[in-house]
C-alpha cells in the first residue's frame, strides 16, 4: 500500500485480534513466519519495515527538515526522513487505520521495539497492549548518541561499497547476534537468506536514520506510556540491561528474562516466546 509517497508492503494473516508485529534490522516481515501460521488467535499484521524487504525508503530528509538524524529531538515527525522511527511511526498508525483496525496490540523486537515505543508515545489511541522483545529507548546522552551515529554511518557505506553478502557476515560477528549460531540449520538459513535479500541502499537508509544515534530518545517520556506493556528479553543478551531499563520506566510493565536466550528469544527459544505472547496477549485486562 501507499502511505503518503511511500510503498510498504503489509502481510495480513489469521482471523483473531490484530496484532502488529515489527520486526528487527536486517529483518523483515519473513522473520514473524511462525506467528503468521496461528491462525484464529491473532489477525497478524506484518509489515516490512522502511528500507526492508519490499517496503521503500528515503536517502534524506524532505525539503525543509531540521537538524540532522544525530541531534534529532524536535517532535515534528513529518518533518524527518521516512526511515526514521519518528516517520515509520506515523505511517504505522496510518496503516492501522486504513486496514480497519482502530487499535491493535504491538509486538516489537529490537530496532521493532524501538518503533513499537514511538508508536506508543506518539499516537497513544492505536496502542492496546504492548510487547517489546530485546527494546531499548534509544540513548540519551548526546556525546554517546553522536558516537552511535557515526558508527552506523560507517556500517551505512560499509553495506553500499561492499554489498549485502559483505555486510550481512558482517552483522552476523556482531555480539549482539551471537546466540544466532545455536540455532537449527534451517533456521539459521532463513535469517542468512532474509539478510541477504535486501537493497544495500534500504539498509543503508535505515542505519543513517532509524538506528539508536538517529531516533529521539524516549527515555524520560516511558513515564506515560499507558498501554500493559510486558518486556521480553534473554538472560544471556548482552544488551539486556537496556531491556530492564525500559521495563522499569513504563509503569506497570513486566520483565521476564528467558533463560538460555540472548538477544532473539523469539528465534532462540520459540516456544517460550509464543507461550510468553499469547498468555499475555490473551488474558483479561486489569
Amino acid at each position: 500500500m501507499q502511505v503518503a509517497g511511500l510503498t510498504w508492503t503489509v502481510r495480513v494473516a489469521g482471523r483473531g485480534g490484530p496484532v502488529l508485529f515489527l520486526h528487527g534490522f536486517s529483518g523483515s516481515g519473513l522473520s514473524w513466519a511462525g506467528i503468521a501460521g496461528m491462525g484464529s488467535r491473532v489477525r497478524a499484521i506484518i509489515p516490512d519495515l522502511p528500507g526492508h524487504g519490499a517496503t521503500g525508503w528515503e536517502g534524506g530528509p524532505e525539503p525543509g527538515a531540521g537538524a540532522g538524524p544525530a541531534g534529532a529531538v524536535d517532535d515534528s515527525s513529518d518533518r524527518r526522513p521516512r526511515a526514521s522511527v519518528e516517520r515509520t511511526a506515523d505511517d504505522l498508525a496510518a496503516i492501522v487505520r486504513r486496514l480497519g483496525a482502530e487499535r491493535v496490540d504491538v509486538v516489537g523486537y529490537s530496532m521493532g521495539a524501538r518503533i513499537a515505543l514511538r508508536l506508543a508515545v506518539a499516537h497513544p489511541e492505536a496502542v492496546g497492549r504492548l510487547v517489546l522483545e530485546a527494546p531499548s529507548a534509544g540513548i540519551a546522552d548526546p556525546a554517546a548518541r553522536a558516537e552511535r551515529a557515526a558508527a552506523d554511518a560507517e556500517r551505512a557505506r560499509f553495506v553500499v561499497n561492499e554489498g549485502i553478502e559483505a555486510f550481512a557476515a558482517r552483522w552476523e560477528a556482531e555480539p549482539v547476534l551471537a546466540g544466532e549460531v545455536a540455532l537449527p540449520a534451517d533456521a539459521r538459513a532463513r535469517q542468512a537468506a532474509i539478510r541477504r535479500a535486501h537493497a544495500p541502499l534500504g539498509l543503508a537508509a535505515s542505519l543513517v536514520y532509524a538506528g539508536q544515534g538517529a531516533m529521539e530518545p524516549l527515555g524520560d517520556r516511558l513515564a506515560g506510556v499507558a498501554a500493559p506493556t510486558l518486556v521480553v528479553a534473554g538472560a544471556d543478551d548482552p544488551a539486556r540491561a537496556r531491556a530492564e531499563e525500559v521495563a522499569a520506566a513504563i509503569p506497570g510493565a513486566r520483565l521476564v528474562l528467558v533463560p538460555g536466550a540472548g538477544h532473539a528469544p523469539h528465534l532462540e527459544r520459540p516456544d517460550r516466546f509464543h507461550a510468553l505472547l499469547f498468555a499475555f496477549l490473551t488474558e483479561a485486562a486489569a
